[in-house]
């Protein structure tokens, strides 16, 4: 099984002299094909650092980042926001539609902005596969929250991605809407064979996750196998002193 995501001595450093901050501290980190991993850890432990590096919306102090066979701190800006469109899908806390436009033209973006003719036809197959195909033509404020993360994750699968980052992904929403984003985003890993990279505070949600990396102080403190028990990431927050 090939690595979509490979990372070596990743460090980030805020700042200089006394006010200096390490937000990330020389992590190593390697997610397979079709792996959903979740990383948990106390605020400012380097979670969304990490994932914004993994992105390529910062830029790392050290280390080398590799995402889907492409080491990102070679590539020129053309090459990485090519490959950010179209080999990396993103999931927000805040959903970030755009209140003027359907599910349809939403899960479409991405697309259009690559210049793909049938755009709206690939993002109604997407939204139709997350559970959406009956408001197609629905504008986010006809939409639940969780209806609203469901647009956003079609639109990040609308690309084929090879790798959806999800940043809190269930923060904005009711713990039962909660709970299908985490199933949807399992289906994401299983079904249609995608990495996914979460950042989440809520165990029960981690633990539709098949991997927990635990992280605190700019350091991973732990890599556990997860075993689909909603107990299971509690239980290594509290061994490793997290909770």
């Amino acid at each position: 099984m090939s690595a979509i995501v490979e990372v070596s001595g990743l460090t980030k450093i805020y700042g200089s002299g006394p006010s200096q901050v390490t937000a990330l501290d020389a992590v190593h980190l390697t997610v397979p094909e079709g792996q959903f991993v979740t990383v948990m850890g106390p605020s400012g432990c380097g979670k969304s650092t990490l994932l914004n590096l993994l992105g390529g919306l910062d830029t790392p102090t050290a280390g080398a980042i590799t995402i889907d066979g492409h080491v990102i701190g070679d590539l020129p800006d053309d090459q990485l926001t090519e490959l950010r469109r179209r080999r990396i899908g993103f999931v927000f806390q805040f959903f970030n539609l755009i209140p003027v436009l359907n599910a349809t033209e939403n899960a479409s973006l991405p697309l259009r902005l690559d210049g793909i003719r049938d755009a709206e036809q690939r993002a109604s197959t997407w939204l139709e596969r997350v559970g959406l195909g009956d408001r197609l033509h629905s504008r986010p404020d006809q939409l639940s929250g969780g209806q609203q993360q469901r647009v956003a994750i079609a639109r990040a699968l609308s690309t084929e991605p090879a790798l959806v980052l999800a940043d809190e992904p269930t923060g904005n929403l009711d713990s039962k809407s909660a709970a299908e984003i985490g199933e949807l985003l399992q289906q994401v890993s299983q079904t249609w064979g995608r990495s996914v990279l979460m950042v989440t505070h809520d165990p029960r949600i981690a633990s539709y996750a098949q991997r927990l990396v635990l992280m605190r102080d700019g350091r991973i403190v732990d890599d556990v196998t997860l075993d689909g028990t909603r107990e299971a990431p509690r239980t290594a927050l509290e061994r490793s002193g997290l909770l």
